[in-house]
This record gives C-alpha cells, sequence and structure tokens, in this order.
C-alpha cells in the first residue's frame, strides 16, 4: 500500500456477505448448537476441528441455524453407516481442505473484482457481488460435484471388483525442466500465471485424452487414465509442446507408469504411483520413460528377464524397434536399469511415437 493511502474499511461488507452465505445473522452460542442439534460435544468440536472452522468461545454469538442443521446431518450420516469411524475424520477433513482452497480463490478474486478502480464503492460492491454471483457459484458447483459423481460411478462399475481397494490405471507424472532458475527470474505475480498456464493446459490435454488430473504439485502435475494409450497420449503430447519453441508450454519430462492403483478421496497411492514418479526424475527434458508395465501393454510384449540382450544391460543405445507388421504407433529405446529410492533395478524405456 502506497504511503497516505487510506485502507479502506471493509468491515460491512465483510457482515453483508456473512449474512447473506449463512441465511441470517449468528444468533446462537456453541453451547446452543450443541443444544438444539443434540450432538455431543466432543463429537461436534471434532468435526468442526477436521472442517477446519476456527474454534469460539463458549459464550461468542457466532452460530446459525445452518450450523445447527449440519450437525445434524452429519450424525444421521454416521447412523445411516455412510460416516464410520474409519471413514469420518478422512472425509472430513478431505472437504474442509477443499472447499477451504476453493473459497479463498473465489473471494480473492471478488474482493479484486469489487476494488478495480472506476466502479462505484468498493464496499458496496463487494455486497452486490455476493448476492449476484455467489447464487450461480453455489449452482455450477452442485452441478460439476454431480457430473464428477457420475464419471466417478461409471468408473467403479467398470472395473472387475468394483470392492476392491486398488484397480488397474496408468499413471503419469509430468515435471517442468529448469523450474527453480525459471521461478527465480519472475515475481510474484508472473510466477503465478505461469504455473497457472501451465496447469491450465495440462489439465486440457489430459481431458481431451481421456485423463483426469488428480494434482497440482507446484512445478508437476499428476495425471490418471484408465487407457494407457491414452496416458501415452497425454506425456507424448506434453512433452511435444514443451519442446516446440515456439510453444509457451514450458519445457517438461514425464514418468508413465502401468498396474494397480488405490484411489481413495480423490488421490492415487501405490506403488505404480511411486514407479511414475521415479521415471519422471530420471527422465531427460522432452523425454517420457515408460516402466515395464506400461511396455508391455502399449507394446503387446511381455518382458522375459532372461531374454534381455547383453548389450542393453552396457549401453543406453541398446533400441527395441516395433516388429515388422506391428500396428503399434509407438517406438520403444530400452535403457539399463536404475537405482531410485525403493527401487535397486528399475527398468524403463523411452517411449516415442513411431
Amino acid at each position: 500500500m502506497a504511503d497516505g493511502e487510506e485502507q479502506l474499511d471493509l468491515t460491512g461488507a465483510v457482515e453483508a456477505v456473512e449474512r447473506f452465505l449463512l441465511q441470517e445473522e449468528p444468533r446462537f452460542t456453541r453451547d446452543e448448537v450443541l443444544a438444539r442439534s443434540g450432538v455431543d460435544e466432543a463429537v461436534a468440536e471434532e468435526l468442526w476441528r477436521w472442517l477446519g472452522f476456527p474454534q469460539a468461545d463458549h459464550d461468542a454469538v457466532a452460530f446459525t441455524t445452518l450450523d445447527v442443521e449440519s450437525l445434524r446431518q452429519a450424525v444421521e450420516l454416521v447412523e445411516l453407516g455412510v460416516l464410520t469411524e474409519d471413514r469420518q475424520a478422512a472425509l472430513v477433513r478431505t472437504w474442509g481442505r477443499s472447499f477451504a482452497r476453493l473459497a479463498e480463490w473465489q473471494t480473492t478474486l471478488l474482493a479484486d473484482v469489487a476494488l478495480e478502480e472506476g466502479v462505484g464503492d468498493p464496499v458496496a460492491r463487494v455486497a452486490e457481488l455476493a448476492e449476484e454471483v455467489l447464487p450461480r457459484v453455489e449452482a455450477l458447483q452442485s452441478y460439476v460435484w454431480r457430473r464428477h459423481l457420475v464419471s466417478a460411478a461409471g468408473r467403479l462399475l467398470a472395473v472387475e471388483s468394483p470392492g476392491s481397494p486398488a484397480a488397474p490405471l496408468a499413471v503419469v507424472f509430468v515435471d517442468i525442466v529448469g523450474y527453480t532458475s525459471r521461478s527465480k527470474s519472475l515475481d510474484e505475480a508472473g510466477l503465478v500465471a505461469w504455473l497457472e498456464g501451465f496447469e491450465a493446459v495440462c489439465t486440457d490435454i489430459a481431458v481431451e485424452h481421456g485423463g483426469r488430473v488428480i494434482k497440482n504439485i507446484g512445478d508437476e502435475v499428476l495425471v490418471v487414465a484408465d487407457d494407457p494409450a491414452a496416458a501415452a497420449e497425454i506425456a507424448l503430447t506434453m512433452v511435444e509442446s514443451g519442446a516446440d519453441e515456439d510453444d509457451p508450454f514450458p519445457q517438461v519430462r514425464a514418468g508413465l507408469a502401468h498396474g494397480a492403483v488405490v484411489s481413495r478421496l480423490g488421490d492415487v497411492f501405490g506403488p505404480t504411483v511411486n514407479i511414475a514418479a521415479r521415471l519422471t526424475s530420471l527422465a531427460r527434458p522432452s523425454t517420457v520413460l515408460v516402466d515395464r508395465g506400461a511396455y508391455e501393454v502399449l507394446s503387446g510384449r511381455v518382458q522375459d528377464d532372461a531374454e534381455e540382450p547383453a548389450e542393453d544391460r552396457s549401453s543406453e543405445d541398446a533400441r527395441d524397434e516395433p516388429a515388422e507388421g506391428d500396428d503399434t504407433p509407438y517406438r520403444f529405446r530400452r535403457l539399463r536399469r536404475a537405482s531410485v529410492k525403493g527401487y535397486s533395478r528399475l527398468q524403463p524405456w523411452v517411449l516415442r511415437r513411431r
């Protein structure tokens, strides 16, 4: 803030937004919420803590009818067997983290719009935007949630054993090459814009080829796909875009693994995920490395260690070209086994288009 510039008092706007979102003025203390909901204090405090809500003093009037109803609904889910003791903490924590991040981004967006020069009183503008924008945001969020439920249900029912904790998936890690040096040359706004652009393109490529982004981890993105060929196209498209000097997409490297993956609360776990990450760390710039599982599915060949060529153990230039008449769109170059964290003899292949 510049010297002499007065700081805006947005207290009135915050109170107006709070009234709109909570549908009424805060009217209950914590003890009154517990009494009205019939929920044990220890249970309520645990739920609020998992959700990341700030703790209110016993005599603070900070709650509304929505808080009472929400506690009742949580108890009903427990009684229905949906929120069992072993699922409750993880599920509620995921809700809390996800919605906290989403709410922070949305309020920042509203504030930026409201504080733009030339739009009148910013305090009134915040309250006005809340009434005009937030109902539409809420409806859109509900729609997106429902569409993702449909997709998730379809994937669950498509596997051979829907109750199994693991299912075959192709996992792709994509990592920006030279991220540290590039990030040092950008200011905060520039770095955010650069990473958001990277994430947006990654999402577009993943969705276009039938994959889905699990998460972005700074300069890295984790993508999964049910079809290994789709995962291969995602990885190759990203490294090709990064290798194009006329494309603003940054240079990247990728690791692709295929095998059993545990999906839980929107994230993925297991050795296949770990191997994909390790392959990424081994890959050279603008290169895709694949593991044995992905190689066998994509090439149509089962690799037998007993038939491993002697030259392959001593040279990274040993090639495994598609056999004559093979209709696979890919070619592979077998590299020497590598020792990485957790895997002493990880076998990678370079994946290229045929």
